[in-house]
């Protein structure tokens, strides 16, 4: 198998981090740096990153976690505190986040030991949706929110965005579906149209809904939803 894949199979990272940490160095097979597009046998390889032996069979683990705001969609904590989502898990199992959500917005963020899905979730051309419910320090017209709908607003050179789902749920409210991930899209998008966004909480990504996930809670993924969302990808 390549490197890079057995290494994101074993939840060490995504395929894109694996190659990384080769062209770094940091990977080792029996003791020899790894090359990239290296092949490997986790049976008959020892296989190491920054010197600890990747050991045991892959297990496919899938986590729903309920974002609280202050946390940061990272493996690393920021500064002093400990504000790393990994910490703030307390988990004994390795994984990593699917994509991010910004240290102020709230709500779900998968979870996973499995870098192939990681990667094939977060290209954009897949249309992947998620969902988002939103508060605003002032209306959006009937007008604006036709035009965030319909797409076409360059928030980063040579790249606008795609057409959208957006609806008025009340006053200052409004519940947003997007299949792409631009960099904290819907606070760019709103400040476009002079609007600061006061809370952003993700409720669904693809098939997986919060469903009473309380704040800083988690919970694994049952099979009928990681089949569903196996089957989406």
């Amino acid at each position: 198998m390549r490197l890079n894949k057995l290494l994101s199979e074993y939840g060490v990272c995504s395929r894109r981090t694996a190659d990384r940490y080769i062209a770094e160095k940091r990977v080792t097979v029996n003791g020899t740096a790894a090359v990239m597009g290296q092949q490997a046998d986790p049976e008959k390889d020892e296989i190491c990153v920054d010197g600890k032996k990747i050991e045991g069979r892959p297990k496919r683990t899938v986590i729903a976690y309920n974002k609280p705001a202050g946390i940061v969609c990272s493996t690393v904590s920021q500064g002093k505190e400990k504000n790393d989502i990994i910490a703030a898990l307390g988990l004994d199992i390795r994984v990593f986040p699917v994509g991010r959500l910004d240290r102020d917005s709230t709500g779900l963020i998968l979870l996973t030991n499995d870098g192939d899905l990681t990667d094939r979730v977060l290209r954009s051309k897949n249309g992947h949706e998620k969902e988002y419910l939103i508060r605003l320090d002032s209306d959006l017209s009937d007008d604006e929110l036709r035009l965030i709908a319909r797409g076409g607003i360059t928030l980063i050179e040579n790249r606008k965005t795609k057409p959208c789902r957006i609806s008025r749920l009340g006053p200052e409210r409004y519940d947003v579906i997007l299949t792409e991930g631009m960099n904290r899209q819907i606070r760019r998008v709103c400040g476009y149209f002079g609007k600061e966004v006061l809370s952003l909480q993700r409720i669904r990504f693809m098939n997986i809904k919060l469903d009473g996930l309380k704040e800083g809670e988690y919970r694994f993924l049952s099979k009928e939803e990681t089949d569903g969302l196996y089957n989406l990808i």
